[in-house]
């Protein structure tokens, strides 16, 4: 597994739409170890490859957070949201791609799921609380929508900004290197 570098808002790749993964190949199943071992390592509780600077739809994820409690790692290819709740539920979110700032987004409190797994097999399920916030977060990011996107336009250049001047400091300080950046 090698930790990923992690792309930094503003990047234009992050507002790309992502391609399907035409079939499941040992590429992809690097693509996914190396996400997740990135996500863990941030830390983080989803990653998307358009974050790591590939253009495929495939997301990552584990919202367990507790200490004891086993991980349970997600890999989700070619996503797909077959449902949503009408109920909706406010989430304070940050992103691995905006780090350090956080804001509450509002979305469906639950969402269900159609992906093609590791394994080769299709998979769905429904998801609610911080799971259903992560899996449509993610998801977002693969249509190269981010969650300062549901912002309004003050708060979003704002924050736009300050990742601007992040992204100039690290690259006089040298810190772009980083593999987790």
């Amino acid at each position: 597994m090698t930790l990923r570098s992690i792309l930094i808002h503003p990047d234009p790749r992050l507002k790309k739409v992502c391609d399907p993964v035409p079939e499941l190949t040992d590429e992809i199943r690097k693509l996914a170890d190396d996400m997740l071992a990135t996500m863990y390592d941030a830390p983080g509780i989803g990653l998307a490859a358009p974050q790591v600077g590939v253009m495929k739809r495939v997301f990552v994820m584990d919202c367990v957070k507790e200490k004891d409690a086993a991980p349970e790692p997600m890999v989700m290819i070619n996503p797909e949201v077959t449902w949503h709740s009408d109920e909706t539920n406010v989430y304070e979110e940050g992103c691995l791609s905006i780090p350090e700032q956080y804001a509450e987004v509002t979305r469906p409190a639950e969402v269900r799921m159609k992906w093609l797994g590791l394994d080769g097999q299709t998979h769905e399920e429904q998801f609610d609380g911080l799971w259903a916030t992560c899996a449509q977060h993610e998801f977002d990011h693969l249509n190269g929508k981010l969650f300062i996107d549901y912002l309004g336009p003050m708060k979003r250049k704002m924050i736009t900004r300050k990742m601007e001047k992040l992204k100039r400091e690290r690259a006089r300080s040298g810190a772009a290197k980083d593999p987790i950046l």
